[in-house]
């Protein structure tokens, strides 16, 4: 097959533009047979959307004012609520309340700007956390962390949101993730393995015979939290979670996508066992599916026994992550002191 050279491009018709989803992703067309509903799919979807956005806004408040008082009185509505995705437009301010990040913007004006601006938004946060967090620096696994961020807030607020999840404002620290030997990795491996023993024996039955272990496919996991390769809805729906429920949510997607799929894999030979753990079907992405399965599977006791287990063979026994409350109360104070 000959590629005409640009000077001899023919403009033919232009196609019609295609419909896009509220993530601007392409969708297929929607069925207007007389044979149909009477509102269309999308018409249905739309205005259940509108209705998610007014309750949520009556819950947050302007600007998210309302937020902190809401979550004390209804947690379980709000927990509730975030399970079922944060409405889109407004996921940004949301993630920022959920990580306690604005309360870090607003203690420290200036300090993002004097870290360099002027370059592209990625580079722009990523090297301001390297000169903020010089034990941290930067790893390439942040880029994921940064670039999903970037696409819901602005530069600054993405940057305070990373220091908030890396130094553990809210939920156990990440930074653990991309210091030197990945530490925290080689912990959430342990505890994902032991949990695939538990939870699906015969799986796990089948990984040890064909020597899989999941350094081999779950990594990218934990290091990117499934924001590396996995659908973008269903990527977004896990972050809505684990902003607010932390790092859990991980360890149940990964034993869901598991079990969604153990009948398939548990007859697959090494190979052909890692292309699929690395490249799960269509129908075992889909969130609705996928997250009431992961919600349903119990790991949080048992992660802590397992960090403990984990500390203890290896000679570093692990100390209890300390009340959201406690992380944020000493961040603020370690940052003001930096200020003085």
């Amino acid at each position: 097959m000959e590629w005409k050279r640009s000077g001899e491009f023919e403009p033919g018709p232009v196609p019609l533009a295609k419909a896009v989803d509220r993530f601007g992703i392409g969708k297929q067309e929607v069925n207007n047979s007389p044979e149909g509903l009477t509102k269309s799919r999308l018409v249905i979807e739309q205005e259940r959307e509108e209705r998610r956005v007014r309750k949520w806004r009556k819950m947050i408040g302007v600007g998210g004012s309302d937020w902190k008082h809401y979550v004390r009185r209804k947690p379980h509505v709000v927990k509730r609520r975030i399970r079922k995705g944060i409405p889109d437009c407004l996921r940004g301010l949301v993630w920022q309340l959920i990580s306690g990040s604005r309360d870090l913007l607003l203690m420290n004006p200036g300090v993002y700007e004097r870290h360099g601006p002027g370059q592209r938004s990625l580079y722009n946060v990523l090297k301001a956390y390297s000169v903020y967090d010089r034990d941290v620096g930067y790893v390439q696994g942040m880029g994921f962390l940064a670039g999903l961020l970037l696409l819901y807030m602005s530069e600054e607020d993405a940057f305070w949101l990373l220091v908030a999840l890396l130094k553990g404002a809210v939920h156990a620290p990440m930074e653990g993730l991309y210091l030197v030997g990945l530490p925290l990795v080689q912990q959430y491996l342990f505890q994902f393995e032991q949990l695939v023993k538990e939870h699906l024996p015969k799986l796990g039955e089948h990984f040890s015979q064909e020597m899989i272990n999941p350094t081999m496919y779950a990594s990218q996991w934990f290091i990117t939290v499934f924001s590396y390769s996995f659908p973008f809805h269903l990527a977004l729906r896990i972050w809505d979670v684990f902003l607010y429920e932390g790092v859990k949510i991980v360890f149940q997607v990964g034993l869901a996508l598991l079990k969604y799929c153990q009948d398939d894999l548990v007859k697959l030979p090494f190979e052909k066992l890692l292309h699929a753990l690395r490249n799960f079907p269509e129908d075992a992405m889909n969130p609705d599916i996928l997250l009431p399965m992961a919600y349903s599977i119990k790991v949080s006791e048992r992660l802590e026994e397992l960090k403990q287990e984990y500390g203890n063979s290896i000679g570093k026994p692990v100390q209890p992550i300390e009340s959201s409350g406690k992380q944020i109360q000493a961040l603020k104070q370690k940052q003001m002191s930096a200020r003085r």
